[in-house]
């Protein structure tokens, strides 16, 4: 099954070398996901393809139009049935974006990316379309596209086929609320620092141990809010 990524944006300049790279084009290339860029510029009817006004009420920065988001979702809709997608708006103010999430998101079957830009989108887009707010943290940044490259990004690697060692994802940070280990590569010894013997000893079990008291370790200097979720899963 292809995924198929749309994503809405007046800035697809942003998008489109990031989209074309890695693990992103690697996953295009094996027609593990179709992605399709929309720019909302095409989507306007003034000569000046304006995407922005001021905001009613005043106050400082610019808004994006509503007319332009509708009306790519109806062009979207003559491809695809949006009402069978996931419509994600990039917002500061939406649920954290976690490792679980992109699990769930990579066995979805179509996502729609809104990408908001200066003080976001007008409001009544809600009103048009059931919408999932995603934030990847508690900061601001300029642009929603930079925030869906990252959300795209955790979702397009773990679609089958995309990264060679399908297990590497599956075991990544976050999978079981603990970070990953410290890993090592040759040489055995550079400048007189050695890796920990015990990866070389061959012994499996030990080395599975040492990586587990690692994870926990790194997890609770770190981020002792995943190490407390984690004890609630081993009790």
């Amino acid at each position: 099954m292809t995924l198929r990524i749309d994503l809405v944006t007046g800035f697809p300049d942003m998008l489109e070398t990031v989209l074309n790279k890695s693990m992103i084009k690697k996953g295009r290339d094996k027609n593990a996901v179709a992605i399709h860029l929309h720019n909302l510029r095409d989507f306007t009817e003034d000569k000046h393809k304006t995407i922005d006004d001021y905001p009613y009420g005043g106050g400082p920065g610019m808004v994006l139009k509503i007319e332009p988001f509708v009306k790519c979702l109806e062009k979207i809709n003559n491809e695809a049935d949006v009402s069978k997608a996931d419509i994600i708006l990039m917002t500061p103010g939406g649920k954290t974006f976690t490792q679980k999430d992109a699990i769930k998101l990579s066995l979805k079957k179509h996502l729609i990316f809104l990408c908001g830009h200066y003080k976001g989108i007008d409001a009544r887009i809600y009103d048009f379309c059931k919408i999932h707010e995603i934030s990847i943290g508690d900061y601001i940044l300029s642009s929603g596209e930079i925030s869906a490259l990252v959300v795209v990004d955790a979702i397009v690697r773990l679609m089958p086929g995309v990264l060679k060692d399908i297990d590497s994802a599956w075991t990544d940070s976050f999978s079981d609320y603990l970070l990953d280990n410290p890993y090592y590569t040759r040489p055995e010894e550079f400048r007189g620092v050695k890796i920990p013997q015990v990866l070389i000893t061959g012994n499996h079990e030990k080395i599975n141990e040492w990586r587990l008291q690692q994870k926990k370790k790194i997890t609770e200097q770190n981020r002792p809010d995943l190490y407390k979720k984690y004890l609630k899963t081993i009790k």
